[in-house]
Protein backbone atom coordinates (compact mmCIF):
# COMPACT_ATOMS: atom_id res chain seq x y z
CA UNK A 1 0.00 0.00 0.00
CA UNK A 2 1.14 3.17 -0.93
CA UNK A 3 1.39 6.81 1.49
CA UNK A 4 -1.12 8.23 -1.29
CA UNK A 5 -3.90 5.84 -0.81
CA UNK A 6 -4.74 7.28 2.48
CA UNK A 7 -5.39 10.80 1.23
CA UNK A 8 -3.13 12.86 3.26
CA UNK A 9 -2.59 16.24 2.38
CA UNK A 10 -1.12 17.58 -0.21
CA UNK A 11 1.71 19.28 1.94
CA UNK A 12 2.34 15.76 3.96
CA UNK A 13 2.25 13.80 0.59
CA UNK A 14 5.18 16.19 -0.71
CA UNK A 15 7.44 15.86 2.54
CA UNK A 16 7.13 11.75 2.28
CA UNK A 17 8.13 12.08 -1.54
CA UNK A 18 10.85 14.40 -0.20
CA UNK A 19 12.14 11.83 2.16
CA UNK A 20 11.47 8.82 -0.62
CA UNK A 21 8.55 7.46 1.56
CA UNK A 22 6.24 5.91 -0.55
CA UNK A 23 5.80 2.58 0.54
CA UNK A 24 3.78 1.86 4.07
CA UNK A 25 5.37 -0.95 6.50
CA UNK A 26 2.74 -3.04 7.95
CA UNK A 27 2.22 -1.37 10.65
CA UNK A 28 1.51 2.03 9.39
CA UNK A 29 -0.77 0.22 6.98
CA UNK A 30 -2.95 -1.48 9.94
CA UNK A 31 -2.99 1.35 12.42
CA UNK A 32 -3.21 4.89 10.12
CA UNK A 33 -6.45 4.11 9.08
CA UNK A 34 -7.65 3.17 12.47
CA UNK A 35 -6.15 6.11 14.08
CA UNK A 36 -7.37 8.79 11.01
CA UNK A 37 -11.36 7.15 12.07
CA UNK A 38 -10.59 8.71 16.14
CA UNK A 39 -10.23 5.16 17.40
CA UNK A 40 -7.93 4.36 20.81
CA UNK A 41 -5.30 1.75 19.87
CA UNK A 42 -2.85 -0.83 21.66
CA UNK A 43 -0.42 -1.33 18.42
CA UNK A 44 2.20 -4.06 19.21
CA UNK A 45 4.83 -3.82 17.00
CA UNK A 46 8.83 -4.12 17.58
CA UNK A 47 11.68 -1.50 16.64
CA UNK A 48 12.53 -0.67 12.83
CA UNK A 49 8.93 -1.57 11.37
CA UNK A 50 7.99 2.17 11.18
CA UNK A 51 5.98 2.67 13.74
CA UNK A 52 6.87 6.31 14.68
CA UNK A 53 5.55 7.38 11.29
CA UNK A 54 2.91 4.86 12.05
CA UNK A 55 1.26 7.67 14.69
CA UNK A 56 2.72 10.38 13.42
CA UNK A 57 1.64 10.88 9.96
CA UNK A 58 -2.03 10.48 10.94
CA UNK A 59 -1.94 13.14 13.17
CA UNK A 60 0.06 15.89 10.94
CA UNK A 61 -2.52 15.22 8.52
CA UNK A 62 -5.12 15.88 11.15
CA UNK A 63 -3.01 19.17 11.96
CA UNK A 64 -3.19 20.02 8.29
CA UNK A 65 -6.68 19.69 8.08
CA UNK A 66 -7.21 22.16 10.85
CA UNK A 67 -9.15 19.42 12.58
CA UNK A 68 -7.51 20.58 16.38
CA UNK A 69 -7.80 24.15 18.44
CA UNK A 70 -5.28 26.62 17.77
CA UNK A 71 -3.32 27.97 20.40
CA UNK A 72 -2.86 24.96 22.83
CA UNK A 73 -1.11 22.03 23.04
CA UNK A 74 -2.81 19.24 20.94
CA UNK A 75 -1.03 15.77 21.15
CA UNK A 76 1.43 14.75 24.11
CA UNK A 77 4.02 11.78 22.72
CA UNK A 78 5.37 9.50 25.82
CA UNK A 79 8.92 8.43 25.25
CA UNK A 80 10.96 6.54 27.96
CA UNK A 81 14.36 7.84 27.04
CA UNK A 82 15.90 11.56 26.31
CA UNK A 83 17.73 10.12 23.02
CA UNK A 84 14.21 8.23 21.81
CA UNK A 85 12.41 12.00 22.27
CA UNK A 86 15.28 13.72 19.71
CA UNK A 87 15.05 10.96 17.38
CA UNK A 88 10.88 11.17 17.29
CA UNK A 89 11.77 15.05 16.96
CA UNK A 90 13.65 14.51 14.32
CA UNK A 91 11.42 12.60 12.28
CA UNK A 92 8.79 15.59 13.10
CA UNK A 93 10.95 18.27 11.47
CA UNK A 94 11.20 15.85 8.06
CA UNK A 95 7.02 14.55 8.03
CA UNK A 96 6.28 18.79 9.00
CA UNK A 97 8.42 20.26 6.85
CA UNK A 98 6.15 21.98 4.92
CA UNK A 99 3.10 22.15 7.45
CA UNK A 100 2.52 24.77 9.29
CA UNK A 101 2.77 23.09 12.81
CA UNK A 102 4.91 23.85 15.57
CA UNK A 103 6.52 20.86 18.13
CA UNK A 104 8.57 20.61 21.06
CA UNK A 105 10.62 18.40 23.10
CA UNK A 106 11.11 18.24 26.14
CA UNK A 107 13.24 16.01 28.16
CA UNK A 108 15.57 16.21 31.47
CA UNK A 109 19.51 16.69 31.65
CA UNK A 110 18.78 20.53 30.91
CA UNK A 111 20.02 23.76 32.57
CA UNK A 112 17.34 26.03 34.01
CA UNK A 113 17.69 28.41 31.24
CA UNK A 114 16.25 25.52 29.18
CA UNK A 115 13.63 23.98 31.45
CA UNK A 116 12.20 27.69 31.63
CA UNK A 117 12.04 28.29 27.95
CA UNK A 118 10.40 24.72 27.71
CA UNK A 119 7.68 26.06 30.09
CA UNK A 120 6.83 29.37 27.97
CA UNK A 121 6.46 26.78 25.14
CA UNK A 122 3.81 25.09 26.85
CA UNK A 123 2.32 28.08 27.94
CA UNK A 124 1.70 29.26 24.29
CA UNK A 125 0.87 26.07 23.31
CA UNK A 126 2.96 23.71 20.85
CA UNK A 127 0.95 21.54 18.88
CA UNK A 128 2.92 18.18 19.03
CA UNK A 129 4.83 18.07 22.64
CA UNK A 130 7.69 14.64 22.66
CA UNK A 131 8.70 14.32 26.31
CA UNK A 132 9.95 11.55 28.64
CA UNK A 133 7.75 11.78 31.77
CA UNK A 134 9.76 12.72 34.61
CA UNK A 135 10.39 15.64 32.41
CA UNK A 136 6.60 16.34 32.03
CA UNK A 137 5.91 15.74 35.44
CA UNK A 138 7.97 18.45 36.53
CA UNK A 139 6.38 21.11 34.44
CA UNK A 140 2.73 20.03 35.18
CA UNK A 141 3.28 19.50 39.26
CA UNK A 142 4.35 23.81 39.11
CA UNK A 143 0.60 24.34 38.32
CA UNK A 144 1.07 26.65 35.10
CA UNK A 145 0.31 23.90 32.10
CA UNK A 146 -2.88 22.88 30.62
CA UNK A 147 -3.29 19.90 29.32
CA UNK A 148 -7.08 19.70 29.17
CA UNK A 149 -7.40 20.40 25.29
CA UNK A 150 -4.92 17.70 24.05
CA UNK A 151 -6.99 15.31 21.75
CA UNK A 152 -4.12 12.97 21.51
CA UNK A 153 -2.02 11.18 23.66
CA UNK A 154 0.56 8.28 22.58
CA UNK A 155 2.75 6.37 24.40
CA UNK A 156 5.58 5.30 22.36
CA UNK A 157 7.90 1.84 23.75
CA UNK A 158 5.35 1.53 26.70
CA UNK A 159 6.69 -1.53 27.84
CA UNK A 160 10.59 -0.14 28.17
CA UNK A 161 8.42 2.93 30.15
CA UNK A 162 7.20 0.64 32.35
CA UNK A 163 10.23 -1.60 32.82
CA UNK A 164 12.38 1.94 34.21
CA UNK A 165 9.45 2.21 36.37
CA UNK A 166 7.23 5.19 34.92
CA UNK A 167 4.13 3.53 35.46
CA UNK A 168 2.97 5.78 38.30
CA UNK A 169 4.58 8.47 36.75
CA UNK A 170 2.58 7.95 33.56
CA UNK A 171 -0.53 7.80 35.78
CA UNK A 172 -0.04 11.05 36.96
CA UNK A 173 -0.45 12.83 34.08
CA UNK A 174 -3.29 11.17 32.61
CA UNK A 175 -5.27 12.69 35.47
CA UNK A 176 -4.15 16.32 33.72
CA UNK A 177 -5.75 14.88 30.10
CA UNK A 178 -9.33 15.20 29.13
CA UNK A 179 -11.35 12.01 29.36
CA UNK A 180 -12.29 12.38 25.91
CA UNK A 181 -9.35 12.14 24.17
CA UNK A 182 -7.70 9.79 21.72
CA UNK A 183 -5.08 7.34 22.70
CA UNK A 184 -2.52 5.47 20.85
CA UNK A 185 -0.56 3.10 22.99
CA UNK A 186 2.51 1.60 21.21
CA UNK A 187 4.52 -1.47 22.63
CA UNK A 188 7.36 -4.02 21.38
CA UNK A 189 5.99 -6.61 23.75
CA UNK A 190 2.73 -7.47 25.72
CA UNK A 191 3.81 -8.64 28.70
CA UNK A 192 0.64 -8.51 32.24
CA UNK A 193 1.45 -4.63 33.22
CA UNK A 194 1.27 -3.58 29.90
CA UNK A 195 -2.22 -4.89 29.75
CA UNK A 196 -2.71 -3.41 33.05
CA UNK A 197 -1.51 -0.20 31.24
CA UNK A 198 -4.22 -0.69 28.35
CA UNK A 199 -7.12 -0.92 30.43
CA UNK A 200 -6.67 1.59 32.44
CA UNK A 201 -5.84 4.74 30.02
CA UNK A 202 -7.98 2.94 26.54
CA UNK A 203 -11.08 3.36 25.88
CA UNK A 204 -12.29 0.00 23.36
CA UNK A 205 -8.97 0.24 21.59
CA UNK A 206 -8.41 -1.45 17.97
CA UNK A 207 -5.60 -3.82 18.55
CA UNK A 208 -2.77 -4.35 15.90
CA UNK A 209 -0.17 -6.87 16.45
CA UNK A 210 2.50 -7.71 14.25
CA UNK A 211 4.31 -11.06 14.75
CA UNK A 212 8.05 -10.28 15.88
CA UNK A 213 10.69 -9.71 12.38
CA UNK A 214 13.48 -12.32 12.89
CA UNK A 215 16.87 -10.73 13.13
CA UNK A 216 18.54 -9.31 9.53
CA UNK A 217 19.90 -11.88 7.35
CA UNK A 218 23.02 -10.10 6.76
CA UNK A 219 23.98 -10.60 10.29
CA UNK A 220 26.40 -13.53 10.91
CA UNK A 221 25.08 -14.94 14.23
CA UNK A 222 26.62 -16.78 16.03
CA UNK A 223 26.49 -19.19 19.77
CA UNK A 224 29.26 -19.75 22.31
CA UNK A 225 28.53 -22.45 24.80
CA UNK A 226 30.91 -21.15 27.53
CA UNK A 227 31.79 -20.76 30.94
CA UNK A 228 31.80 -17.50 33.15
CA UNK A 229 36.26 -16.88 33.52
CA UNK A 230 36.27 -17.60 29.70
CA UNK A 231 33.78 -15.08 28.51
CA UNK A 232 36.26 -12.00 29.08
CA UNK A 233 38.92 -13.93 26.83
CA UNK A 234 37.01 -14.61 23.89
CA UNK A 235 35.53 -11.05 24.19
CA UNK A 236 39.13 -9.75 23.57
CA UNK A 237 39.67 -12.33 20.92
CA UNK A 238 36.64 -11.27 18.96
CA UNK A 239 37.62 -7.70 19.56
CA UNK A 240 40.90 -8.45 18.06
CA UNK A 241 39.55 -9.88 14.64
CA UNK A 242 37.24 -6.76 14.09
CA UNK A 243 38.92 -4.59 11.66
CA UNK A 244 36.98 -1.65 11.61
CA UNK A 245 33.68 -0.53 13.39
CA UNK A 246 31.73 0.07 17.11
CA UNK A 247 31.21 -3.14 18.98
CA UNK A 248 28.54 -3.10 21.94
CA UNK A 249 28.17 -5.39 24.95
CA UNK A 250 24.54 -6.36 26.27
CA UNK A 251 24.41 -7.79 30.16
CA UNK A 252 21.16 -8.19 31.95
CA UNK A 253 21.52 -5.48 34.95
CA UNK A 254 23.67 -2.25 35.69
CA UNK A 255 25.51 -3.85 37.88
CA UNK A 256 27.29 -6.56 35.38
CA UNK A 257 27.45 -3.78 33.30
CA UNK A 258 29.83 -1.90 35.92
CA UNK A 259 31.49 -4.98 36.86
CA UNK A 260 32.04 -6.18 32.89
CA UNK A 261 33.39 -2.70 32.21
CA UNK A 262 35.91 -2.38 34.90
CA UNK A 263 37.13 -5.95 34.05
CA UNK A 264 37.70 -5.17 30.48
CA UNK A 265 39.31 -2.14 31.77
CA UNK A 266 41.82 -3.71 33.43
CA UNK A 267 42.35 -5.75 30.35
CA UNK A 268 43.05 -2.68 28.48
CA UNK A 269 40.20 -2.23 26.30
CA UNK A 270 38.74 1.54 26.07
CA UNK A 271 34.90 1.31 26.34
CA UNK A 272 32.32 3.76 27.99
CA UNK A 273 29.41 2.00 29.52
CA UNK A 274 25.47 2.57 29.43
CA UNK A 275 22.74 1.94 32.16
CA UNK A 276 20.41 4.26 34.23
CA UNK A 277 22.66 5.01 37.02
CA UNK A 278 24.50 7.69 34.97
CA UNK A 279 22.84 11.28 35.12
CA UNK A 280 21.71 12.38 31.95
CA UNK A 281 24.35 14.80 30.74
CA UNK A 282 27.13 11.68 30.93
CA UNK A 283 24.84 9.62 29.34
CA UNK A 284 24.55 12.43 26.30
CA UNK A 285 28.79 12.44 26.14
CA UNK A 286 28.97 8.37 26.11
CA UNK A 287 26.57 8.18 23.23
CA UNK A 288 28.16 11.22 21.51
CA UNK A 289 31.77 9.21 21.88
CA UNK A 290 30.35 6.16 20.65
CA UNK A 291 29.40 7.73 17.93
CA UNK A 292 32.44 9.74 16.99
CA UNK A 293 34.31 6.48 17.50
CA UNK A 294 36.49 7.95 20.42
CA UNK A 295 35.05 5.11 22.18
CA UNK A 296 34.22 2.79 19.78
CA UNK A 297 33.55 -0.08 22.71
CA UNK A 298 30.32 0.28 24.41
CA UNK A 299 28.95 -2.21 27.61
CA UNK A 300 25.41 -1.38 28.27
CA UNK A 301 22.21 -2.64 29.28
CA UNK A 302 18.93 -2.80 27.23
CA UNK A 303 18.62 0.91 27.88
CA UNK A 304 20.25 1.20 23.78
CA UNK A 305 18.94 -2.06 22.50
CA UNK A 306 15.89 0.23 21.40
CA UNK A 307 15.88 3.75 19.38
CA UNK A 308 19.80 3.94 18.92
CA UNK A 309 20.64 5.15 15.01
CA UNK A 310 24.47 4.47 14.32
CA UNK A 311 25.04 2.47 11.24
CA UNK A 312 28.10 1.25 11.85
CA UNK A 313 28.03 -1.18 14.49
CA UNK A 314 30.07 -4.01 13.46
CA UNK A 315 29.37 -6.66 16.84
CA UNK A 316 27.10 -6.98 19.09
CA UNK A 317 28.16 -9.35 21.98
CA UNK A 318 25.34 -10.77 24.44
CA UNK A 319 27.30 -11.54 27.58
CA UNK A 320 24.01 -13.38 28.58
CA UNK A 321 21.53 -14.96 26.71
CA UNK A 322 18.74 -12.35 26.41
CA UNK A 323 15.42 -12.75 28.39
CA UNK A 324 13.16 -13.84 25.00
CA UNK A 325 13.40 -13.84 21.81
CA UNK A 326 12.11 -10.38 21.20
CA UNK A 327 14.65 -9.18 23.27
CA UNK A 328 17.50 -11.17 21.91
CA UNK A 329 16.14 -9.33 18.11
CA UNK A 330 16.29 -5.95 19.07
CA UNK A 331 19.52 -6.34 20.85
CA UNK A 332 21.57 -7.66 17.63
CA UNK A 333 19.58 -5.31 15.39
CA UNK A 334 21.84 -2.95 16.69
CA UNK A 335 24.21 -3.72 13.98
CA UNK A 336 24.19 -4.81 9.84
CA UNK A 337 21.67 -1.42 9.63
CA UNK A 338 21.63 0.36 6.40
CA UNK A 339 22.24 -2.25 4.21
CA UNK A 340 25.51 -3.59 6.10
CA UNK A 341 26.99 -6.79 7.31
CA UNK A 342 26.93 -6.99 10.93
CA UNK A 343 27.74 -10.02 13.59
CA UNK A 344 26.36 -11.14 16.52
CA UNK A 345 27.93 -13.31 19.45
CA UNK A 346 25.76 -14.94 22.24
CA UNK A 347 27.54 -16.37 25.56
CA UNK A 348 25.41 -19.58 26.83
CA UNK A 349 26.48 -20.95 30.20
CA UNK A 350 24.83 -23.96 31.82
CA UNK A 351 21.80 -22.59 33.15
CA UNK A 352 20.88 -20.45 30.39
CA UNK A 353 20.72 -23.57 27.99
CA UNK A 354 17.17 -23.99 28.47
CA UNK A 355 16.49 -20.58 27.38
CA UNK A 356 18.94 -20.57 24.39
CA UNK A 357 17.05 -23.23 23.13
CA UNK A 358 13.83 -20.86 22.98
CA UNK A 359 15.21 -18.46 21.03
CA UNK A 360 16.72 -21.16 18.25
CA UNK A 361 13.25 -22.40 18.12
CA UNK A 362 11.51 -18.91 17.38
CA UNK A 363 14.53 -18.11 14.68
CA UNK A 364 13.86 -22.14 13.39
CA UNK A 365 17.05 -22.96 12.78
CA UNK A 366 20.06 -23.63 14.60
CA UNK A 367 23.05 -20.64 15.29
CA UNK A 368 26.39 -21.81 14.53
CA UNK A 369 28.54 -22.70 17.45
CA UNK A 370 31.86 -20.29 18.20
CA UNK A 371 34.34 -23.33 19.26
CA UNK A 372 36.14 -22.12 22.38
CA UNK A 373 39.96 -22.77 21.33
CA UNK A 374 41.97 -24.70 23.45
CA UNK A 375 44.64 -21.92 23.70
CA UNK A 376 41.36 -20.33 25.67
CA UNK A 377 40.96 -22.45 27.85
CA UNK A 378 43.92 -23.01 29.03
CA UNK A 379 44.67 -19.77 29.45
CA UNK A 380 41.71 -19.24 31.73
CA UNK A 381 43.08 -22.46 33.42
CA UNK A 382 46.73 -21.03 33.66
CA UNK A 383 45.52 -17.55 35.13
CA UNK A 384 43.52 -19.29 38.05
CA UNK A 385 47.03 -21.52 38.85
CA UNK A 386 48.99 -17.62 38.70
CA UNK A 387 46.28 -16.02 41.16
CA UNK A 388 46.29 -19.12 43.62
CA UNK A 389 50.48 -19.26 43.72
CA UNK A 390 50.00 -15.67 44.11
CA UNK A 391 47.58 -16.10 46.89
CA UNK A 392 49.97 -18.93 48.71
CA UNK A 393 52.92 -16.76 48.06
CA UNK A 394 51.28 -13.86 50.04
CA UNK A 395 50.09 -15.98 52.90
CA UNK A 396 53.64 -17.59 53.37
CA UNK A 397 55.59 -14.00 53.07
CA UNK A 398 52.64 -12.56 56.20
CA UNK A 399 53.54 -15.93 58.21
CA UNK A 400 57.57 -15.40 57.53
CA UNK A 401 57.40 -11.75 58.93
CA UNK A 402 55.12 -12.45 61.97
CA UNK A 403 57.29 -15.48 62.62
CA UNK A 404 60.37 -13.46 62.53
CA UNK A 405 59.14 -10.12 63.63
CA UNK A 406 61.87 -9.22 66.92
CA UNK A 407 60.45 -8.60 70.70
CA UNK A 408 61.00 -4.02 69.62
CA UNK A 409 58.95 -4.24 66.81
CA UNK A 410 55.83 -5.93 69.01
CA UNK A 411 55.74 -2.56 71.25
CA UNK A 412 55.74 -0.27 68.56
Amino acid sequence: MKFEDFDFNYDLLDALDAMHFSECTPIQEKSIPLTLEGHDILAVAQTGTGKTAAYLLPVLNRLADGEFPEDTVNCIIMAPTRELAMQIDRQLEGFGYYLNTSSLAIYGGTDGVTFARQQKSLLLGADIVIATPGRLLAHLQLGKVDLSRVSVFILDEADRMLDMGFFDDIMQIVKYLPSSRQTLMFSATMPPKIQTLARNILNKPKEVKLAVSRPAEKIYQRVCFCNEPQKIHIIKSLLSELKSGRAIIFAQSKLKVKELARELRKNGLNLSEMHSDLEQSVRDQVMLDFKSGKTPLMVATDIVARGIDIDDIALVINYEVPHDAEDYVHRIGRTARADADGQSVTFVSDRDRRKWSGIERFLRKQIERLVVADNTESEVKNNEKKESLKDTQTKHRKFYHRKNRKPSQKND
